[in-house]
């Protein structure tokens, strides 16, 4: 397979999730789209400079971790208000909610309120308990995909997913207990 195959491959495999774990980090979707383009073209680089790549996956990820980091580097500090609004929560967001039943609007609205929970909590933890959180359960990649993403080894990965999971859980009963029986 040459290189270029090998490469639009990647691309084919790929693109989908490396666009859903930027977008979910960063909010912003032409952002993500630049950031996602601008990963690959990392990659097409680093192939066409004759390195061998055993994992395309994970140089991918590695690439689009780095270009996250330091578009966080630039950001500067944002207020809820545009936070909410570039999360797209609004009054308008339950217009579809009319034509629902009341059950499903409590389910949809119950649900709407966890995710909310959860993804404040998630922004609050430190950015490599985040990042493990984020790479193992919304990326769905395995602990030895995410020691080679961030140049750690697999116990580290796994001490702080477990770090991780446990103070996200604490932040949640603490903050909301109710919360806590819902999920």
């Amino acid at each position: 397979m040459t290189v270029e195959d090998a490469f639009n491959k990647a691309y084919d495999d790929y693109a989908d999730a490396l666009f859903r774990h930027c977008m979910f980090r960063l909010s912003h979707r032409e952002r993500a789209l630049e950031l996602v383009q601008e990963a690959f073209m990392k990659t097409w680089d680093t192939a066409q400079k004759g390195e061998r790549i055993k994992n395309w996956r994970a140089l991918l990820y590695r690439y689009l971790n780095n270009l996250i980091i330091d578009e966080y580097r630039k950001k500067k500090q944002e207020s809820l208000d545009s936070i909410l609004d570039k999360e797209g929560v609004s009054e308008a967001n339950f217009a579809d909610l009319k034509t629902n039943s009341l059950e499903e609007v409590i389910t949809l609205l119950d649900s709407k309120q966890i995710a909310k929970h959860l993804n404040m909590e998630l922004y609050k933890l430190q950015d490599n308990y985040k990042r493990v959180l984020i790479l193992r359960y919304i990326d769905g990649l395995r602990i030895k995909e995410i020691a080679k993403i961030l140049k750690e080894t697999e116990n580290t990965v796994s001490v702080h997913l477990n770090r991780a999971l446990k103070k996200l859980k604490s932040n949640l009963l603490n903050n909301d207990p109710l919360i806590m029986q819902k999920i």
